[in-house]
């Protein structure tokens, strides 16, 4: 007679409650680097040569310390890492709510609901394919008018010519998804941290809310500036 198998003990990336936690923590690297990203973007308003300044910055960190563009490179291969962990734990989890649905129930989703989980699957898959053109864009200069060789802050004002307004058209679309993405986001990782309660979720949407609104107008306040003018 054959002894019953014994199930392995899951570890804790295994379990939903690891799975959010690993969404929880990448989205909160992801963040950190938009709030930076932004920042950064913005020197475009005071100068060219201030903008140049941050980019040449960025990669001389820890100079001679380091070799060129070493903490730049560590950076990308941590934010690189969240986004692949973090699309993981969301498949994972949307995969095992579909299973564990029973095959004879239909649940009957509120109309927010859906739209949040409609945002988040569309949001994420369409902020990845941004993520390629931008870089591809504005970092290594491949599709960019002016080339790799030029200085970042041409690259950036070249990238959001009127002339290229469609390009303007995709990066509005994909900044707004970001956002979107972002407020749900926000907001599901207070609730899986177990911050979020009866006396502090308005207080906890509200920040979820603002930081995101802050986000979309700080990305596109320098494309804007550019394609009307203010910033050439």
């Amino acid at each position: 007679m054959k002894k019953p198998t014994r199930k392995r003990p899951r570890g804790f990336l295994s379990s939903s409650n690891g799975k959010k936690v690993v969404m929880a923590v990448t989205g909160a690297v992801m963040v950190t680097f938009l709030i930076l990203h932004m920042l950064g973007n913005l020197k475009i308003f005071i100068s060219k040569e201030s903008f140049n300044e941050y980019a040449h910055a960025l990669r001389t960190l820890l100079e001679p310390l380091l070799p060129y563009r070493t903490v730049l490179t560590i950076v990308e291969v941590v934010l690189v890492a969240s986004v692949v962990l973090h699309m993981w734990a969301a498949i994972s989890l949307a995969r095992r709510a579909h299973s564990a649905r029973p095959v004879k129930y239909v649940a009957k989703k509120s109309q927010a609901n859906g739209y949040a989980t409609h945002i988040m699957r569309l949001g994420g898959v369409t902020i990845l394919l941004f993520l390629i053109w931008h870089l591809l864009d504005l970092t290594f200069g491949v599709v960019n008018p002016k080339g790799f060789d030029s200085s970042p802050a041409d690259r950036m004002i070249a990238g959001f010519d009127p002339s290229r307004w469609w390009v303007a058209i995709i990066y509005f679309a994909a900044v707004v998804m970001v956002g979107l993405h972002l407020r749900h986001g926000v907001w599901s990782a207070f609730q899986t941290l177990g911050w979020a309660n009866r006396d502090r979720n308005k207080g906890l949407r509200l920040g979820a809310g603002l930081l995101s609104a802050v986000l979309v107008v700080g990305f596109l306040s320098p494309p804007l500036a550019i394609m009307f003018g203010v910033v050439q």
